[in-house]
């Protein structure tokens, strides 16, 4: 991802679906205008999904991906019909692709209920369209297409662009809590799990958001805090921390001046605040053998002192006082079955978009497993989770119900 890039997460996905030959691929090509997708007259062609991140008029930043047909066979195939299934989870708009002369199968029909039932808009793309004689009267939500003439390939990305507009997230990360001219102070660490040369995506991203609210920010380290909160001539607005360094901060600033963390920001962001605070008491209440799932919707190196499988571990021992069993998941990764786990805490999830975050957290409520995140983790077993969500009250309210 280039400097100046929308992060995938920010950007809308849209998964492409259907049958084997039905011409996923080759609708893929004609509405990105690029060869994303290799095209053959053979069934089977895409074996797994194939994602690509681009601008594309008039929807702007978008994830494109193409999926395996839903109709793939053998033992293989299933595999490949899961992946397809899995891509549900991440997608906000989906194109189901149907070859205009045989139109719907009843996996295209089980598709549309999936759709209909997790609430996620789709347009039908009756492909193929130049070989028909004849044309049926379509709903709005659907229309004849041809990725080799190009015929309605526009009006798809319009109406693709129409829902993208409607998916627009009204919260904000932090500039709905500051006033043009406030300050807000941000820690960031820079240790051995820190990218070389630049900020990790939160921490850019909390800044842009400041940036937009005509506020302003200075950054330090933990080690520099004090001196830098002394030498302010204002008061500023808050102070937002890595929340590795909760404890540590929390020390340092001033019991007037609000405290907060990015990994709580973004959980607010991503509208899962409340129901992952909800969870923090389950910390408290483990056993010896109780499995924990430690997931991150990121893929990075792991360093020997890695906060997802090293420091998070160690810290949940000693605040439980019991030996729990932990499990990590990555990235894409994800159990499919959760029931397993006692508990879930998961990372802050700025790679993954909302929908997908929001998927994760309601298979784990489906599963009766409480959920918690790394920010809301730590600031209850540094004892200040309450001081934490002073800036949110509709959560500290169930904190304090909790």
């Amino acid at each position: 991802m280039g400097l100046n890039d929308t992060p995938s997460a920010e950007r809308v996905h849209i998964g492409f679906f259907g049958m084997r030959n039905a011409g996923k691929s080759s609708l893929v090509n004609a509405v990105t205008g690029q060869n994303l997708s290799v095209v053959s007259d053979v069934k089977g062609t895409t074996t797994d999904p194939v994602k690509k991140a681009m601008e594309l008029a008039p929807l702007g930043p978008a994830v494109i991906i193409d999926t395996p047909g839903l109709d793939d066979a053998g033992e293989l195939g299933e595999k490949r019909v899961e992946k397809a299934n899995e891509t549900l989870l991440r997608t906000d708009i989906a194109v189901l692709v149907a070859d205009a002369a045989l139109g719907l199968t009843p996996e295209d029909r089980a598709l549309i209920a999936q759709l209909r039932s997790r609430e996620v808009p789709y347009v039908v793309a009756y492909n193929k369209a130049d070989l028909l004689a004849e044309r049926a009267a379509r709903s709005d939500n659907e229309l004849y297409v041809s990725a080799l003439t190009g015929e309605n390939v526009n009006a798809l990305k319009e109406m693709l662009g129409a829902y993208a507009k409607e998916l627009e997230n009204p919260r904000r990360i932090i500039s709905d809590l500051l006033s043009p001219g406030d300050m807000a102070v941000l820690v960031t660490p820079i240790d051995g799990s820190a990218p070389k040369g630049r900020l990790i995506l939160p921490q850019q991203q909390t800044m842009r958001d400041i940036l937009d609210a005509h506020a302003s920010f200075v950054t330090c380290q933990p080690e520099e805090l004090a001196y830098t909160l002394a030498s302010l001539r204002v008061r500023p607005r808050m102070v937002v921390t890595d929340s590795q360094a909760f404890g540590a901060v929390a020390k340092e600033v001033p019991e007037n001046i609000p405290l907060t963390s990015f990994s709580i920001l973004f959980a607010r962001y991503k509208g899962n605040l409340k129901r992952l605070v909800r969870g923090a008491a389950k910390l408290a209440a483990l056993k010896d053998g109780d499995r924990v799932l430690i997931a991150e919707g990121c893929t990075h190196h792991r360093q020997c002192n890695d906060i997802g499988t090293v420091k998070l571990p160690g810290w949940i021992e000693a605040y439980s006082g019991a030996k729990p069993v932990f499990s990590f998941t990555s990235g894409g990764e994800f159990p499919h079955s959760l029931t397993p786990y006692a508990l879930i805490v998961h990372c802050g999830g700025c790679m993954l978009g909302e929908r997908e975050m929001q998927n994760r957290l309601a298979r784990a409520a489906l599963d009766g497993v409480p959920t918690v995140n790394y920010g809301v983790a730590i600031a209850q077993m540094n004892g200040i989770l309450e001081r934490s969500l002073e800036l949110f009250p509709d959560a500290l309210a169930i904190l304090r119900e909790e």
